[in-house]
């Protein structure tokens, strides 16, 4: 998998879960969730993103969409919400174009090795 414009990128860690409201919206459900972060991620809540496979038909490369929601573990939780839920591997297919299924993933992007590296180190890889 290739995120467009982000040469380094990275699956999330096992200890990554989220929480969600009883109704999802759609297209997206993603915008309905929020993620809850170790705390040893705090660096790295804004890497986090929503990536769909790009419309070009038999394409490798992913576009980011937008970026997830997250709190840390040591923070307040939204009342408001269900959970938390394991999320790992986070994937589904909610949304059409068209005829076809869009593709969604949740991965921490970086634009670096450097970033790449520590986070690995964090997530104990």
């Amino acid at each position: 998998m290739i995120v467009q414009d982000h040469p380094w990128f990275c699956d999330m860690p096992e200890s990554l879960r989220y929480m969600r409201g009883e109704d999802l919206p759609r297209p997206f459900i993603e915008k309905g969730i929020v993620f809850i972060l170790p705390d040893r991620m705090k660096h790295f809540r804004k890497n986090l993103y929503h990536v769909r496979r790009r419309d070009v038909e038999d394409s490798a490369t992913y576009a980011p969409l937008f970026r997830a929601k997250c709190i840390l573990e040591s923070e307040p939780r939204p009342e408001d919400m269900q959970g938390p839920f394991d999320v790992y591997p986070f994937y589904t297919k909610v949304a059409r174009n068209r005829r076809h299924y869009l593709d969604y993933y949740m991965l921490f992007l970086f634009d670096g090795q450097p970033d790449f590296a520590r986070f690995k180190e964090l997530a104990g890889e």
